[in-house]
C-alpha cells in the first residue's frame, strides 16, 4: 500500500519557477529551480514574457525532481500551485496564448479612455476620486490591448492571471484560486468573488463575466491532473491540484503569520509588509487588502514595489567585482555584498536613501522617484548597499504604521522572508529599525512552503490552517533589536526619512513634467 504522505509545491516567481516537495512537518525534501529572464521589452517600460516560457520550464522542473530521485512520486498525495501577482495571459477557443503574456512589471499606460459614465461617474466625481479611476483604467492591460490590439481582444476566449493559465494546463480547466486574484479586473475584494454586474469595474475593464476562470477557495479542488499534463510533467494523472493563493499571501501563511500581532516582511523583488485579518480593512485608503491564503480573511498589505530587485540593480550597475568572485566560489554574490558592509556602521554615515525605484499608483505616489541624500567623501559602494537596505526597512516601518492606524492594531513580532532574509545584516538592521524581534524561518522558500500548507489543509493531511501552520512553520533565528542603535535609526527616520518625500515631491513632479518620465 502506498502511503502519500508528501505535497508538492510549484512557484512561478519572477525570476525563477520552483517545484518542491515538503512533509507534514514542513521539512522540504526536494527542491528544483530553474532561472528564467523575467521579461523581454520591446519598447521602453514594456515587459512580456512567452507564457509557453512559463509552462515549458514547470515541466523541465517537475521532470528533473523526479530524475534526480530524491523523492518518491508515488508518495506524493497531491500538488498546489503559486504565482507571480498580476501578470496576465489571453487564450485563444484553442486554448492557446494569443500573445506575450504582459508581466506585472510593465509600465505601458492606455491614454484618451473614456471616463466612467453614469451614476458610477457623477459618484466618482463628487467624492474627487474620478483621477484615481482614471489611473486605473490607464494601469489595466486589458484596456491597452482592446485599444491597441483590437483583434487579440476580439479572439480572446479567456483573460486568465498566470495562476489561472498554469491551472489550466495543468487540469484541462478554466478554474483558479480567490486567493491569486491580485490585478486589473473586475474582483471584489471584500466579498473575494467577482464583482457584482452593477460594479463600477466592468465599466472600467472591458472584459466579461464569461472570459473569467471559476473561482475556488484556498484549500478547495481546482481539478486533476490531465493525461497531457502528465504526459508532459510526469506528475501522476488524476492528482488532485489543490488552489493555494497568490505567492505573497502564500509567503506570510508560509513564515507563520497568521495572527494580526504578527507582520510579515517579506524581501522579495517586490518587498512588502503584511498581516492577516479576519475583517476588511484598505490598509491605504481606498485600496483595498488582497485576499489571504486562508478562506475568508483578508491580507493587509503595503508593498515597495522595486524591493530586493533594488540589490539585483546594485549588483549589475555596482557589483562586478563580486559577482565574478561568486561565479568562481560557486556562492550567491549576494552572501559577498553582506560581507562588504559588516563595518559599515547603522546609519550609514548619514546616507539616506528612499527606494522609490518604481513609482507606486497611491503609496507613494505615481509621481515618486528614488533619492539618496547625505553624500560625503567617505562614502562608496559599500555604504550605497547598506543604504539601501536600510532604505527598504525605512519604509515598511512606515507601511507598517499605516496598518497599525488603519486596521487598530498593534503588530507586535515580525517574522521575515525572501531572499533578502538570508542577509543577516538586513535581518538585524530590520529589527532595529521596527524596534520589534525579527525572526526568520529555516526554510527561505516560504511561498512555496505557504502553497505546501494549503495543499496540507486541502487534502485532508492537516486538519485545519492553525495546525498545519503550528506544525509546518518554524523559527530558525531571531533578532533582537539593539537599543543604540534603534535609538539612531529612530532619530534618521522620524526627523529626515519622513519628511524626505514631502519636501522632495513638489521637485519629483517638476521633473516628471518636464521629461515625461515615468
Amino acid at each position: 500500500m502506498n502511503i502519500r504522505d508528501l505535497v508538492l509545491a510549484i512557484d512561478n516567481g519572477t525570476q525563477s519557477l520552483k517545484v518542491m516537495v515538503f512533509d507534514l512537518s514542513g521539512s522540504m525534501q526536494a527542491i528544483v529551480r530553474i532561472p528564467f529572464e523575467p521579461y523581454y521589452s520591446k519598447h521602453p517600460g514594456w515587459a512580456e514574457q512567452d507564457p509557453e516560457l512559463y509552462w515549458n520550464t514547470l515541466c523541465r522542473a517537475c521532470q528533473k525532481l523526479w530524475s534526480d530521485k530524491k523523492v518518491d512520486s508515488k508518495r506524493i498525495a497531491g500538488l498546489s500551485l503559486t504565482t507571480q501577482r498580476g501578470t496576465v495571459v489571453n487564450i485563444g477557443k484553442d486554448g492557446k496564448p494569443l500573445r506575450p503574456a504582459i508581466s506585472w512589471l510593465d509600465q505601458r499606460k492606455t491614454s484618451g479612455l473614456a471616463s466612467v459614465g453614469g451614476m458610477w461617474g457623477i459618484l466618482f466625481a463628487l467624492t474627487g476620486l474620478r483621477s484615481t479611476v482614471a489611473y486605473l483604467q490607464q494601469e489595466a492591460e486589458a484596456n491597452w490591448i482592446r485599444t491597441h490590439q483590437p483583434e487579440i481582444w476580439d479572439k480572446t476566449h479567456k483573460y486568465l492571471l498566470l495562476s489561472g493559465y498554469l491551472t489550466y494546463k495543468l487540469t484541462g480547466e478554466f478554474t483558479d484560486s480567490v486567493g491569486c486574484q491580485v490585478g486589473y479586473i473586475p474582483f471584489d475584494y471584500k466579498r473575494l468573488s467577482w464583482s457584482k454586474d452593477s460594479d463600477w469595474k466592468w465599466r472600467a475593464i472591458p472584459v466579461e463575466p464569461d472570459m473569467l476562470p471559476r473561482l475556488v477557495p484556498p484549500g478547495g479542488k481546482l481539478g486533476l491532473v490531465s493525461p497531457e499534463a502528465s504526459r508532459q510533467t510526469g506528475l501522476a494523472e488524476g492528482l488532485p491540484v489543490i488552489a493555494a493563493a497568490a505567492d505573497k499571501a502564500c509567503e506570510v501563511i508560509g513564515s507563520g503569520g497568521l495572527e494580526p500581532s504578527t507582520g510579515c516582511i517579506s524581501y522579495g523583488t517586490t518587498a512588502t509588509v503584511n498581516v492577516t485579518s479576519s475583517r476588511y480593512v484598505e490598509p491605504i485608503f481606498l485600496f483595498p487588502p488582497y485576499p489571504a491564503a486562508v478562506p475568508g480573511y483578508y491580507s493587509l498589505e503595503v508593498q515597495i514595489f522595486r524591493g530586493f530587485w533594488m540589490v539585483s540593480w546594485f549588483k549589475n550597475e555596482f557589483g562586478h567585482p563580486e559577482k565574478e568572485k561568486a561565479e568562481r566560489l560557486g556562492v550567491d554574490a549576494e552572501a559577498l555584498f553582506d560581507r562588504l558592509i559588516d563595518d559599515i556602521p547603522a546609519g550609514c554615515m548619514g546616507l539616506m536613501l528612499q527606494p522609490y525605484w518604481s513609482p507606486g499608483i497611491k503609496v507613494p505616489g505615481p509621481e515618486a522617484k528614488g533619492s539618496i541624500i547625505g553624500f560625503g567623501d567617505i562614502h562608496t559602494r559599500a555604504h550605497v548597499y547598506r543604504a539601501i537596505l536600510e532604505g527598504l526597512a525605512y519604509a515598511l516601518r512606515q507601511g507598517k504604521e499605516r496598518i497599525e492606524k488603519r486596521a487598530k492594531i498593534k503588530i507586535r513580532q515580525l517574522t521575515v522572508s525572501g531572499g533578502g532574509s538570508k542577509s543577516k545584516n538586513a535581518m538585524q538592521a530590520t529589527a532595529d529599525i521596527f524596534n520589534l524581534p525579527a525572526s526568520r524561518p529555516p526554510v527561505y522558500e516560504t511561498s512555496g512552503l505557504g502553497a505546501a500548507i494549503n495543499a496540507a489543509v486541502g487534502l485532508g493531511l492537516h486538519a485545519d490552517y492553525k495546525s498545519a501552520v503550528d506544525s509546518m512553520t518554524h523559527i530558525a533565528d531571531i533578532f533582537e533589536p539593539d537599543p543604540e542603535s534603534h535609538k539612531l535609526y529612530n532619530a534618521l527616520y522620524t526627523r529626515v526619512y519622513k519628511k524626505m518625500y514631502k519636501r522632495l515631491e513638489p521637485l519629483y513632479k517638476e521633473i516628471r513634467s518636464i521629461t515625461g518620465y515615468p
